[in-house]
């Protein structure tokens, strides 16, 4: 599938002249047909809810889009509850699938309301002493059958090396002690494989999930309220992958649904997603400028943006497919090494690329940002994060976070006395002024 950027160099030039480069950029009207087409996929099951995965692209903005279409949020961490607290969402709108979680924030998880997904067995203990001997009404826990998951096309991941969930004997174990100590309603949780560019995942995880359920409900008493298929449906970064067609995976999971379900008398079991990657990654960009040319032992073109700013190619040597904007058309007849500024080999955001010629001041879009991308920035070499904008859909841009200055990485050394002197630095920095390169 051709990659096609959702903004033009003519947009770009016109947002540089107030955000400049590097920034992230959505597009909200991609996200909200997005939106739409999954709960369509999903909305022959009345109790269905998507959690976004907050971890992805944690923008107030942007989730509180999702919001609009009954999205709830999945959150890792007390921040991420705060967040989703501090938009509005409570109850059941939020779930906490978080793994070796301190005790203050099960008891931050359990003032607002959320849904808290166990990781462990132990847990279980951990929890109650953590509330003061009780434990919420509502519980999730955290599957990992171990071993590898399989799929028609071969194995897709490995779950027996995740550290994440409980074993087989382990989940029915829990909820037997649940019921014991009062628990009124359980669901059941498992991510088994990692962006799956497949409609298989879904429908072939659901049904081992629901074939679980049957069992749990036969040999416990304990009949589940949701079942959490969580995320793994994944995009195609490359553009000789198909995507994903969300239609035809909720008609698949349907499918089993009434296949395994409703003959076993839990035609009333809410089915639940947490989607990140799939929900904003097609939906993001990250928009960069270059800056230099390298002619040395292989060609370079290095950007104004840097692995803070997008991790994934260098963590993980991932693919994230770019446009020369204004390009599009171009023959890509020139090979290069996309470079970041990074003290590190690896801040390369493509190797050996084939891509139209680049001069300086192009504009470089990298695909496919919008999740797991502005999420994973970091701080090393004093590096400061970019702004994250909004197209809107009258095809305006709109900030939605602004980019960090030297005095937000200096922050957190208010003790010391030379913040006072960073401080005054700082106000010799903002006259600095350099003429368009």
């Amino acid at each position: 599938m051709k990659k096609v950027p959702f903004i033009t160099k003519e947009q770009v030039e016109k947002i540089a002249q107030t955000f400049p480069t590097p920034f992230h950029i959505y597009d909200e009207k991609g996200i909200r047909k997005n939106a739409e087409a999954v709960q369509k996929a999903f909305s022959w099951n009345p109790g269905f809810r998507e959690y976004f995965a907050v971890k992805a692209t944690p923008n107030p903005v942007l989730i509180s889009i999702l919001n609009e279409y009954g999205i709830g949020t999945d959150c890792s961490s007390m921040t991420e509850l705060m967040m989703s607290e501090a938009l509005g969402l409570s109850g059941e709108q939020i779930m906490f699938s978080s793994n070796d979680t301190p005790a203050r924030e099960y008891v931050y998880a359990d003032k607002i309301g959320a849904t808290i997904n166990l990781d462990d067995i132990t847990h279980i203990e951990y929890l109650e002493k953590a509330l003061g001997g009780r434990l919420p009404k509502i519980i999730s826990c955290r599957y990992n059958p171990g071993g590898v998951f399989t799929m028609s096309n071969g194995i897709m991941d490995n779950p027996g090396d995740a550290k994440y969930g409980m074993t087989t004997e382990q989940i029915f174990e829990a909820y037997k002690i649940l019921k014991e100590k009062g628990v009124e309603k359980f669901g059941i949780h498992a991510f088994l494989a990692s962006n799956t560019v497949t409609n298989e995942y879904y429908p072939k995880l659901a049904g081992q999930l629901f074939e679980l359920a049957v069992k749990i409900k036969e040999d416990t008493g304990v009949s589940l309220s949701f079942i959490n298929l969580s995320g793994g449906v994944g995009i195609p970064y490359t553009e000789d992958a198909e995507p994903n067609d969300i239609a035809i995976i909720g008609d698949l999971v349907r499918q089993q649904y009434e296949k395994i379900l409703i003959p076993a008398g839990m035609g009333d079991v809410a089915i639940f997603t947490e989607m990140g990657r799939f929900m904003m990654a097609p939906y993001g960009g990250l928009v960069t400028r270059a800056i230099h040319e390298k002619h040395t032992h292989k060609e370079y073109i290095g950007v104004d943006a840097c692995a803070v700013n997008l991790m994934r190619p260098a963590m993980y040597g991932a693919y994230h497919h770019i446009t020369v904007l204004g390009k599009e058309d171009a023959a890509k007849d020139h090979t290069y090494d996309v470079t970041g500024s990074l003290c590190e080999n690896n801040d390369k955001f493509a190797i050996d690329r084939q891509l139209p010629e680049i001069e300086m001041g192009d504009y470089l879009f990298i695909h496919d940002a919008g999740a797991h991308g502005f999420a994973m920035g970091y701080s090393y070499n004093g590096k400061l994060k970019s702004a994250e904008l909004l197209l809107q859909e009258n095809g305006e841009a709109k900030l939605i976070r602004r980019a960090e200055n030297p005095m937000d990485y200096f922050a957190t050394l208010d003790v010391l006395p030379v913040y006072e002197k960073l401080s005054a630095e700082m106000e010799t920095v903002k006259q600095i002024t350099i003429a368009d390169l």
